[in-house]
């Protein structure tokens, strides 16, 4: 992709995210009259010594839940195939730490990352460390995930160094300390051909994917499409999720 391609690309992506706005003006009027009917009526039957404070959350009136469906699927998935395999210990590098925080009441889990996390949980140990030199032996991980991670290394997007190798080194790291008969679970963005969203993400086919992983054996797998969690992939950009074993 030459360079006005890639920015004809950019263009068309920001025209699309500021349209989506202009979309929701109807709405969120709608929301601020709701606001203020609902307010005058809190108001009227309020007792004169309740301090009433204004603290309008318009985005919430909602006919649905929202949910942001990658990480709602791939950490369902993640924790599924981790709890069902009981491991002595499960060692997770980068995911979000909401699903971490969870899988450390239920399997005993140390957390690894390139930056500390902010607040502690009794139940989740933490080692700061990168994922291009991960703090443990050869083969002596049982249980590994990393969701959503490999994508991202090298591309500077999280105070990591520049390094086009990123993804691939993270992976031979995951692979060097996976022990045999050990489980990996990662999810990564999967399209029709290798490409680069500098400094989002990248995105790969999954037989470059599958490559990458290998000596590994493919155990399980998901897709995730638009709001659709799928057991085949469909065309065009979307998310794998892939749990692999290491042969004994």
């Amino acid at each position: 992709m030459n360079f006005f391609n890639r920015l004809w690309y950019f263009i068309r992506r920001e025209a699309w995210f500021h349209i989506a706005r202009i979309r929701k003006i109807p709405n969120t009027a709608r929301n601020w009259s709701a606001f203020w009917a609902d307010y005058q009526q809190y108001v009227s039957g309020a007792s004169g010594d309740e301090e009433i404070v204004l603290q309008p959350l318009i985005d919430d009136r909602t006919s649905q839940t929202p949910i942001e469906p990658i990480y709602y699927y791939q950490d369902a998935w993640a924790f599924e195939r981790i709890y069902a395999n009981q491991p002595a210990k499960h060692i997770d590098v980068g995911s979000n730490n909401k699903f971490v925080s969870l899988l450390s009441k239920v399997v005993p889990t140390t957390m690894v990352d390139i930056r500390p996390l902010s607040l502690r949980l009794e139940s989740l140990d933490f080692v700061e460390g990168s994922i291009l030199e991960l703090p443990f032996e050869d083969e002596s991980c049982e249980s590994i995930s990393s969701i959503c991670v490999v994508e991202h290394i090298g591309l500077g997007r999280y105070g990591d160094p520049i390094d086009h190798g990123g993804t691939v080194k993270a992976l031979k790291e995951l692979v060097r300390v996976l022990a045999p008969g050990g489980r990996l679970c990662i999810s990564v963005p999967i399209d029709d051909t290798d490409k680069t969203f500098f400094n989002g993400q990248r995105a790969f086919t999954e037989a470059t994917i599958l490559k990458m992983c290998e000596p590994l054996v493919l155990t399980d797998k998901a897709y995730i499409f638009g709001r659709e969690f799928l057991t085949s992939p469909k065309k065009g950009y979307g998310t794998g999720c892939y749990e692999f074993e290491k042969a004994l």
